[in-house]
């Protein structure tokens, strides 16, 4: 299925300072009986958002009106844990476009980006700057511009490089999963299996 075109996202961000963020953190096990892609993002972080009698824990950052927007910012290592696509499906049915952090779990990173959500590496020192800015100000707005492949702070300009598989980053600017960008070259395949 394919996803919405990722060129240049300008957005404000919410920030979750921790480290080893796991799988089941993201989407406890209990959820995971559904198919479908869709209505996972109410039980993102459903056990730090929500007590055990279902009352919202109002100190927890997705709680907060506070914050909002498309980029979340976290601490490295995050997706380790368990290989569920569910992770991924819940964090961009919140409607997170990208996440940031200086270290992705390799199984996470490749998931998100299959399924159309841009994981973004940083250096440590870059991290914690977003995390103390973000955290000081909800209004703060951060730009990741893929097609140059750089994220930089808003209005202050401070800026740095990442890395993507450059197949992977040609299905996000064009919005293709890999069905879809396999039929994009349809007309190549027949002719070079025609020419042998």
């Amino acid at each position: 299925m394919p996803k919405e075109k990722f060129v240049l996202l300008e957005s404000t961000c919410v920030p979750l300072p921790f480290e080893n963020i796991d799988t089941d953190q993201i989407i406890p096990a209990r959820f995971l009986s559904a198919t479908s892609r869709e209505g996972f993002g109410e039980n993102l972080f459903r056990d730090w958002r929500y007590d055990k009698s279902g009352q919202i824990k109002a100190d927890f950052v997705l709680n907060n009106p506070a914050f909002g927007g498309k980029i979340l910012v976290t601490g490295k290592n995050f997706g380790s844990g368990s290989s569920r696509e569910h992770a991924v499906w819940a964090i961009y049915d919140y409607g997170f476009r990208a996440v940031v952090s200086s270290f992705f779990a390799d199984i996470f990173r490749n998931n998100a980006l299959n399924n159309g959500l841009l994981p973004v590496v940083v250096p440590e020192k870059f991290l914690e700057k977003l995390l103390r800015l973000i955290g000081s100000d909800p209004f703060q707005k951060v730009s990741i511009d893929l097609e140059n492949q750089v994220i930089s702070v808003i209005p202050d300009g401070d800026a740095v490089q990442f890395d993507i598989n450059p197949y992977k980053k040609e299905c996000l600017l064009k919005g293709l999963d890999d069905i879809d960008y396999l039929l994009s070259r349809k007309d190549l395949i027949i002719a070079f299996e025609s020419s042998k």
